[in-house]
């Protein structure tokens, strides 16, 4: 009866120890674009629980996770020496520990750094999950009152004008939207190159979406640049309207829904 039981004790050992170690997840967590609220239940859960979280800009992701009472260790991931951060956290998610990748705001990889760890997660079959939430791109989508069943998008405006006038140019003769970011004065440059090629054109900026300094202008490229002034937000998305005749249709409704409403005004 002993030997039996040894001999079970020994085949639970031996079947225990024949187990793979657990390998690790990467989350592709969303994180607000603004406003810190903004964060999603499942973010939440998913960063108080993950070993690491590897960050753009962790002095940000900090001041997120103070906001939420989250205590996390956070790692740089930023755009110096990726392949070698690349390498830690691949070897961190082998040996069983859970990496949650996020950028400064919005969801990691559009525009940010990120798609080295996460083509190196799947050459190594260690499982991504997303986490889903706020993105920039779908947010100014939503509210700038143009056709958003297909659009284009650049990415981050380039800092030399004569890069900048180029990806204006491409725009204009695209049939549908164009969406892309950029900071102050590369957005002037584009709108000043809009004015002088396409001044008719539909556009819109929303500058620091979701924040108390939040604004939407809609109009013409001189219209936006008379408004946008001296408050140029610090986080813009410009659109470009394409020149699908659907675009054309909502431009003209739109004109005749201004004079109607001017002369409902003065009467």
């Amino acid at each position: 009866m002993q030997a039996k039981r040894s001999q079970q004790t020994l085949g639970a050992t031996t079947t225990s120890e024949s187990r793979p170690p657990r390998i690790g997840r990467l989350y592709v967590v969303a994180v607000p674009i603004g406003h810190p609220d903004d964060l999603t239940v499942r973010a939440i859960r998913i960063l108080r629980t993950v070993e690491i979280i590897a960050s753009e800009d962790p002095l940000a992701t900090q001041q997120l996770l103070a906001h939420h009472h989250i205590h996390a260790t956070v790692t740089s991931y930023g755009p110096c020496h990726l392949q070698e951060k690349v390498g830690v956290l691949l070897r961190r998610l082998q040996h069983g520990a859970d990496v949650a990748l996020v950028s400064d705001c919005g969801s990691p990889l559009i525009a940010d750094p990120g798609h080295l760890l996460v083509a190196a997660a799947h050459a190594h079959r260690v499982p991504v999950v997303p986490v889903p939430g706020p993105s920039a791109v779908i947010a100014a989508l939503t509210i700038a009152g143009l056709p958003c069943d297909s659009f284009y998008f650049l990415g981050h405006l380039p800092n030399s004008p004569a890069r900048i006038a180029h990806c204006v140019t491409d725009a204009l003769k695209r049939a549908i939207p164009t969406m892309v970011f950029g900071r102050e004065t590369a957005i002037t440059h584009a709108l000043q190159t809009l004015s002088a090629m396409a001044p008719r054109r539909r556009v819109v900026l929303a500058c620091d979406l979701t924040r108390s300094s939040e604004r939407v202008l809609c109009g013409t490229p001189h219209q936006i640049r008379r408004r946008l002034g001296d408050r140029a937000g610090a986080e813009m998305t410009l659109i470009i309207a394409g020149t699908t005749r659907r675009s054309r249709g909502i431009r003209a409704r739109n004109r005749v829904q201004s004079l109607s409403s001017r002369r409902i005004n003065t009467r």
